[in-house]
């Protein structure tokens, strides 16, 4: 299924002042080593541990999944109005969303500053409290998600192209809401053999670890609320799936990236005041 985009122009991007860019960054790191074992020994171990996660699955190993098999993502098409304008109000201000490879250093060999910026409100289960009192309906939206995981504004830069990369996990599918989708060009992104697009306020449902790749070839910035929740599952699947998110989520590829963006609010708000 190819989701098209609807009609509707994007706002432009909220400009920033030049003293925020040398002040509000947090400092350059470089990845730790104590990553997970599943990152650091690569598609090997997680090959392995997909395959029996994926036998246990209870939905569609496919790229591409049918959103009715996720009753809840109904209740987000119904409100996207409302996560949109939220967005509005950060996702477009430099100030509030970094970049990326600014936040989560694993993220700069496929992450060019300012090409891919991001407003998390949970990142592997730990809510970013600030970010979620600036968006309470959204906040309140993703708390009905079954098994949410992280949820965040994902917001591409006009001209970029983000290269073939896969997820940590397949113990997690990810789901994007579209929210400001270019109309002056092509916004795209290839999930395996597939091409999608994203339509404003539809939802399009997939499996992140297969071999993925995006695409913003218009001028204007594209938006997605982007969602990563737990695939269902059945034993022993469920067990391995619970053992690898745990190791994720204690690692440095997870701490480093929570604290930088708690580093990046506290430099926005000394500013602020």
């Amino acid at each position: 299924m190819t989701v098209l985009a609807q009609s509707r122009p994007s706002p432009p991007d909220a400009p920033v002042p030049q003293h925020i860019e040398a002040s509000a960054q947090p400092p350059t790191l470089a990845p730790a080593r104590d990553r997970p074992i599943i990152i650091r020994y690569g598609k090997h171990l997680r090959g392995a541990f997909d395959r029996l996660i994926g036998g246990s699955s209870l939905v569609s190993n496919e790229p591409v999944l049918d959103m009715r098999d996720f009753a809840w993502t109904c209740a987000l098409r119904r409100q996207w109005r409302a996560i949109r304008d939220e967005a509005l109000t950060v996702a477009l201000d430099r100030r509030a969303a970094p970049s990326l490879s600014e936040v989560s250093p694993d993220h700069r060999a496929i992450a060019a500053p300012e090409a891919w910026r991001s407003f998390f409100l949970h990142g592997y289960g730990y809510p970013i409290a600030e970010n979620l009192a600036r968006c309470p309906a959204t906040a309140r939206a993703v708390t009905e998600i079954p098994g949410l995981v992280s949820a965040f504004f994902s917001i591409l830069a006009p001209g970029t192209h983000i290269p073939a990369h896969r997820g940590v996990t397949k113990g997690l599918i990810t789901c994007h809401l579209g929210l400001i989708v270019p109309q002056d060009g092509d916004a795209r992104m290839r999930v395996g053999d597939r091409v999608v697009r994203w339509a404003e306020g539809e939802t399009l449902v997939f499996d992140d670890t297969y071999d993925h790749e995006v695409w913003n070839d218009s001028t204007s910035t594209r938006v997605v609320l982007l969602i990563q929740f737990e695939r269902p599952l059945a034993q022993p699947g469920k067990w391995i799936a619970d053992l690898v998110l745990g190791a994720v989520r204690r690692s440095a590829f997870v701490q480093e990236a929570r604290a930088n963006i708690h580093a990046w609010n506290r430099a926005i708000s000394a500013l602020d005041t």
